[in-house]
């Protein structure tokens, strides 16, 4: 007779052998075993599933199934952290109470508002201040920028120019040469210049 989980996955049982029948062991309903298998295979797929369990000793296939029931129960209430963000934040508790949920048969899960990245307050005060700024404060901040001969961006502690020279091409170029970087390190010497960020 076919496993609860191969009868979801409609794949082939093989018996006392099969690899999911040893996964669902620790859950005790029929139907919450079924709910479990079809839940981490569509997060992970089918194949993915299947390729995992086998990878592992057979004495580890369960532990390895409830993993992965956790954290795709942990990956759909927080997608950034998982259930380990869930537990670092002290919040195991939703991600228990969801894989009751999908052992139940309940509906789908949905991230949490404050698990899914987007903070509306500081994005949209940030959305308004740029609308807000007069052209003039624009094209203020712009000149201020060039005029430093500096750019806004990572540089691992180098000097960058605003006005970068082309590179040419080795058809305008009779003889070989190399990719010049100036190399002018911002040295102890030479001043720093800061660009007028905050007002």
């Amino acid at each position: 007779m076919s496993c609860n989980g191969c009868r979801v996955l409609r794949k082939g049982c093989s018996g006392d052998d099969c690899m999911l029948r040893h996964c669902l062991r620790w859950i005790e309903s029929p139907q919450a075993q079924a709910n479990a298998t079809v839940f981490v295979a569509k997060f992970f797929g089918r194949a993915t599933l299947m390729s995992f369990l086998s990878s592992v000793p057979t004495n580890q296939r369960s532990a390895l199934f409830e993993s992965l029931l956790y954290e795709a129960v942990g990956r759909a209430l927080n997608p950034v952290s998982g259930a380990v963000g869930l537990l670092w934040s002290g919040n195991w508790q939703l991600c228990q109470s969801g894989v009751e949920k999908v052992l139940q048969g309940g509906g789908a899960l949905t991230p949490l508002p404050q698990f899914s990245g987007v903070d509306h307050e500081s994005s949209e005060g940030f959305e308004s201040f740029i609308a807000g700024s007069s052209p003039s404060r624009k094209l203020k901040i712009n000149h201020e920028a060039e005029s430093s001969g500096l750019v806004v961006g990572g540089g691992g502690g180098r000097c960058h120019q605003a006005k970068k020279q082309r590179v040419r091409t080795p058809s305008e170029e009779s003889e070989g040469s190399t990719l010049g970087n100036r190399g002018e390190d911002c040295g102890s010497d030479s001043e720093r210049k800061l660009l007028p960020l905050f007002f």
